[in-house]
């Protein structure tokens, strides 16, 4: 295969070529900067020599202080069999590198480190004769937009869905300037954070009129728990993101390949998509070289018997994985056929921690509605009264006795409605009781609506969109339930306080009130 030079003709290339094999991606670029035992001058440079805070440990920034360094493991993972390197800018968004004081750098740091890879790629495409692609890296952030570290509140948020999506524009703008091909958030062990990104990413392309594949990748932390981070499975994580104009979903990082493969297999089965996968090696072991135990030769025969299993599109390494690791496992893989996206019928799909899909058998769906202040008296004088303990209460005891939605309402008066149900919405988060169901955003301003839509990790309805303001506000605002995942009502429901029960219908996007 000759090389390709065009932006649109790279992207149809991989299109191609991840229909004819498996396409391999590469490992670790933390691992191979971490053998280097640079010290904090190395770090530095002489730009950076009077730094006040303590920069050892920004590998990021060594795209401006060591860019030689970088470019070449950029070459060494292509030389070993990648198709696809990684820009080294895992961190380089705002929220991160503010612990550095260098959230100013981020469109530069990206912009270099895009072009470090974007040379590497193409001085081994020339070479090689082969084509070769840059993939952007978006880190998860140092912060998650859906718990509370703060013990004694658990509606507190270190970061909101508005600064996540500042930082994620700013970082793949510089990404796209640099020259990458495609981009790549990853690592994501909070659904929130990563809508935020691919939200961004969709602003960032209609504000500029140019687009590039996005790749999305999650993780999960726990050996054993079949849940990410922030309490959501594997297919009510796929229900969040699967409004986006994805090339393809993964899983990666935290988990070595044994742990992985379950995880792996639920999601293949599940996305109508191409699908990548690059663990780790293994969990960590810090008094090892690498940092973890798994070697080629430990790591590459499992991947490949993914490869036979039929699982896989994309398939590389993560921490604790080197050029070596990459070399064997595409030895591993070579010869397997690619997976075949999997057929997925156009069912309502929803998910809170865990997904609710409406089938055509599913008879009749259970909607709360005592969270509703327009409805339920006794809720509306708990949350105007401040009362948020017992007003979760409320939304515990419907969840409870049996409702598969959760519908909130903070439409009155006396209320700052958007703070309420900001408040509520992050409340309720955290709680394992009523956290597995989706949430219905009712209300009958838009405003409300929005500031609901930024606090939902999972997909939720919207209830609803109203033609008041005539038909062009109304095309717009339809826009954002699907671009913040949700499904969206475009009429107003009767408000009542007894639980309501909707028939679904699997091929449209809202529920029907029945009597």
């Amino acid at each position: 295969m000759t090389t390709v030079s065009r932006p649109a003709d790279r992207a149809q290339a991989l299109v191609r070529l991840l229909r004819e094999r498996i396409v391999i991606i590469d490992g670790a670029m933390g691992t191979m900067i971490q053998a280097q035992r640079l010290g904090d001058a190395d770090f530095r440079g002489e730009r950076f020599r009077d730094h006040p805070r303590d920069l050892k440990g920004n590998n990021d920034l060594l795209a401006l202080t060591q860019p030689a360094l970088i470019e070449s493991f950029h070459r060494q993972y292509f030389e070993a069999g990648a198709d696809i390197v990684e820009t080294n800018t895992f961190n380089s968004n705002a929220v991160s590198l503010a612990d550095y004081g260098m959230e100013a750098l981020v469109y530069e740091i990206n912009l270099a480190a895009a072009r470090l890879a974007r040379q590497a790629a193409d001085a081994v495409a020339g070479k090689e004769k082969r084509p070769t692609w840059v993939a952007g890296s978006l880190g998860p952030t140092s912060r998650t937009a859906s718990m509370s570290r703060d013990v004694g509140d658990p509606g507190a948020r270190q970061v909101t869905f508005d600064q996540l999506v500042a930082s994620y524009y700013e970082q793949a703008r510089g990404l796209l300037d640099g020259g990458v091909d495609l981009l790549l958030p990853e690592t994501a062990f909070d659904t929130l954070n990563l809508k935020a990104a691919l939200f961004a990413i969709q602003k960032l392309f209609a504000d500029q009129g140019r687009t590039v594949p996005i790749l999305a990748s999650i993780t999960f932390t726990q050996v054993g728990n079949d849940r990410m981070l922030t309490g959501q499975t594997v297919e009510a994580c796929w229900n969040s993101i699967a409004h986006a104009p994805l090339l393809g979903v993964g899983i990666n990082c935290s988990l070595g390949p044994e742990d992985m493969g379950p995880h792996l297999d639920e999601l293949q089965r599940i996305a109508p998509l191409f699908v990548s996968c690059y663990p780790n090696a293994g969990l960590p072991d810090p008094l090892l070289p690498t940092g973890f135990p798994a070697t080629p030769s430990d790591m590459a025969p499992v991947l490949g018997e993914w490869a036979k299993n039929g699982w896989l599109n994309i398939v590389g390494g993560c921490c604790g994985t080197t050029p070596e690791h990459i070399r064997a496992i595409a030895d591993a893989v070579r010869g397997a056929a690619p997976r075949v996206p999997a057929k997925v019928e156009p069912y309502t799909r929803l998910s809170g921690w865990d997904a609710l899909t409406l089938r055509p058998d599913t008879n009749f769906v259970n909607v709360g509605e005592r969270t509703n202040v327009t409805g339920s008296p006794r809720f509306s004088k708990l949350v105007l009264a401040g009362d948020y303990e017992q007003a979760v209460a409320v939304a515990r005891q419907q969840v409870t006795s049996g409702a598969q939605i959760l519908d909130v309402n903070m439409d009155e008066g006396m209320l700052d409605s958007e703070a309420a149900m900001v408040r509520f919405l992050n409340l309720i988060a955290a709680e394992p009781d009523i956290a597995p169901v989706p949430v219905m955003i009712d209300s009958s301003k838009w405003s409300v609506i929005e500031a609901g839509l930024k606090c939902l990790q999972g997909k939720g309805i919207v209830n609803s969109i109203s033609l008041k303001e005539g038909e062009a506000a109304f095309r717009e605002r339809a826009k954002a339930p699907r671009a913040s995942t949700a499904r969206s009502r475009s009429a107003r429901a009767p408000t009542r306080s007894s639980p309501r029960r909707w028939a679904s219908h699997p091929r449209t996007s809202s529920s029907t009130p029945t009597s």
